[in-house]
């Protein structure tokens, strides 16, 4: 087995059927989908081994944990894989039925490549229209940075990437804080390595009203260590631009107050 599908989830079983659906209309079923329960209360468990009990050709396989974010669900994910290479899709999300295909397929004119951590591919919402932009021709890998910041690629994007590479940089955690950026990582692993991309859809997305996505200044109040490290370690990158350690530089200024604000409030308590 080459691949790993994960998905962290925490109460989204009103939302796993239809990824599940998703997995279970892949044309190619070579593949693993590990469920990570981050302390679902809504009967998430009781469902995912409902369906382990189902005739599929893809293995399922179900771990739990106590709630704490989408970071910590993916370090438990990274340090439990075995599979060559895996990729994150959110309980929100679904797969195309070519997807698990089009990945093997990639991977396959590329995993020799020591150099690349893995690749990139691209999202579309449920509709079909492309997030963001595709990457550009002519540009056989780069930095997941350069993507960005030089060739001008935007909107959310796939990642499949190496297990072993993956578990590298492993999220912080911060007590009372259940937020980070899960893009840290990449960032890190651009110090060493290159992404390769490709412009075939690999998930399709629906962004929640309660997701992260949507709610980034509540992340701010209630996680600014989290953020603040992040901020810091994205302006010690050592391939950034000026520019960008000064836009990291700018947003700690709101992180730093929320800090602020929370060891006041627990000290006049």
């Amino acid at each position: 087995m080459i691949l790993t599908v994960f998905t962290p989830t925490y109460n989204r079983a009103h939302l796993l059927p239809r990824l599940y659906a998703s997995l279970c209309a892949q044309t190619n079923q070579n593949f693993i989908w590990l469920v990570v329960d981050d302390g679902s209360a809504d009967g998430t468990s009781q469902l995912v081994h409902d369906w382990m009990q189902e005739p599929h050709a893809f293995r399922m396989e179900y771990i739990y944990k106590e709630n704490g974010g989408m970071h910590t669900a993916h370090n438990a994910a990274y340090a439990y894989i075995t599979t060559e290479i895996n990729t994150c899709i959110d309980s929100d999300d679904r797969m195309p039925p070519e997807a698990v295909e089009s990945i093997l397929a990639f991977w396959a004119t590329c995993r020799d490549d020591d150099t690349i951590a893995g690749f990139l591919g691209l999202d579309t919402d449920f509709a079909g229209n492309r997030i963001g932009t595709p990457f550009p021709e002519g540009i056989p890998c780069a930095r997941y940075y350069d993507y960005y910041n030089t060739y001008g690629v935007r909107g959310d994007k796939k990642f499949v990437i190496r297990s072993a590479v993956a578990r590298l940089y492993p999220y912080p955690v911060f007590p009372g804080e259940k937020y980070i950026g899960l893009n840290l990582k990449y960032l890190q692993l651009d110090k060493h390595y290159l992404w390769r991309s490709t412009n075939t859809v690999l998930v399709q997305v629906e962004y929640q009203p309660d997701g992260s996505s949507r709610n980034m200044w509540k992340q701010y109040r209630s996680s600014p260590r989290g953020f603040l490290h992040y901020r810091r370690v994205l302006m010690g990158l050592p391939f950034v631009s000026a520019g960008f350690r000064l836009r990291q530089a700018l947003h700690c200024l709101p992180e730093a107050f929320f800090w602020l604000c929370r060891i006041l409030h627990r000290g006049g308590r």
